[in-house]
């Protein structure tokens, strides 16, 4: 299965759980009288609507290079994890709203079955977490690892909520915001995560040099690889689900062209067969230094 499969059906599987989880949670909010679990649901459904972007996203991404796109179309995933982060403030702000116009007028304590519910739904969340960010480490797909941070944003404004209920039920008369003060924790809550996922697709899309492990990975190889003497100025930039590097090799000065360029085919075949995920190297080979000077461009 290809990265754009894996993580296409990630999102699917988003989707799905969300919308059943929505579901559950604006029913049982309801009818258990839990601000805390519908703010939770408020959530649940705005990350449907995300899910949705990052399926779209996962679609365009996976494109191939055209004439008026020849790295291709990947740019598109950080603009789609610019999407989903808004999605996210757009609930958190909903729900911070209505958590402090319910602490100024409270509302009657929530029953007793939103407490069980609660549970499942964090269970289920977690675990949809693990899987969406395997997935998403697996691909290399930004939006997907915002939209696992959507999982684990939920079952976190879950527990909080849980909470909040479990002190409103115990503490009787007088703890009944409880409830509400839950869901405003949890609105601080998914206004961190979103800075978290913002940022990473802020450096991806700024071209931010933040992917040293590779470059290490590479100028490894480079000297591994025969007839190169060094390496220098590796440059490696993401796109979408795939990365392109640019590096400066030096060889001996006196080879021929040709033997220079059959030399950085080998280190581009090199690359790619080692680091799967690299769609393109470019490679500049520079001569080596000759009897002090110089040769470099």
């Amino acid at each position: 299965m290809t990265a754009t499969q894996t993580a296409k059906r990630a999102s699917v599987f988003s989707i799905v759980s969300n919308v059943f989880l929505a579901a559950i949670k604006w029913t049982a909010g309801y009818f258990g009288n839990s601000y805390a679990l519908i703010a939770d649901a408020i959530e649940s459904t705005t990350d449907i609507f995300s899910s949705l972007a990052v399926w779209a996203g996962i679609k365009i991404a996976s494109k191939p290079a055209d004439h008026n796109h020849p790295y291709g179309h990947g740019r598109v995933e950080p603009l789609i994890t610019f999407i989903v982060v808004g999605f996210l403030i757009i609930s958190a702000t909903l729900i911070a709203v209505e958590s402090i116009n319910n602490i100024r007028s409270p509302q009657a304590a929530p029953e007793a079955f939103t407490l069980i519910v609660l549970l499942g739904i964090i269970l289920w969340k977690e675990a949809s977490y693990r899987i969406v960010v395997q997935k998403a480490k697996k691909t290399q797909s930004t939006s997907l690892k915002a939209d696992a941070w959507h999982h684990r944003s939920d079952s976190i404004t879950s527990i909080a909520a849980a909470i909040g209920i479990l002190i409103a039920l115990v503490m009787g008369e007088g703890y009944e915001t409880a409830d509400d003060w839950a869901a405003l924790f949890a609105a601080l809550v998914i206004f961190y995560n979103s800075y978290k996922i913002f940022k990473p697709a802020l450096s991806e899309i700024m071209d931010e040099n933040i992917y040293e492990d590779i470059i290490q990975k590479i100028n490894t190889k480079a000297l591994e690889t025969a007839g190169i003497l060094s390496s220098e100025k590796c440059m490696v930039r993401k796109t979408g689900m795939t990365y392109y590097v640019d590096i400066h090799i030096s060889v001996d000065s006196s080879i021929s062209v040709k033997e220079g360029h059959e030399i950085a085919h080998s280190l581009k075949n090199v690359i790619r067969a080692e680091i799967p995920e690299v769609a393109d190297v470019l490679i500049h080979v520079e001569p080596e230094k000759t009897n002090g000077i110089n040769n470099k461009d």
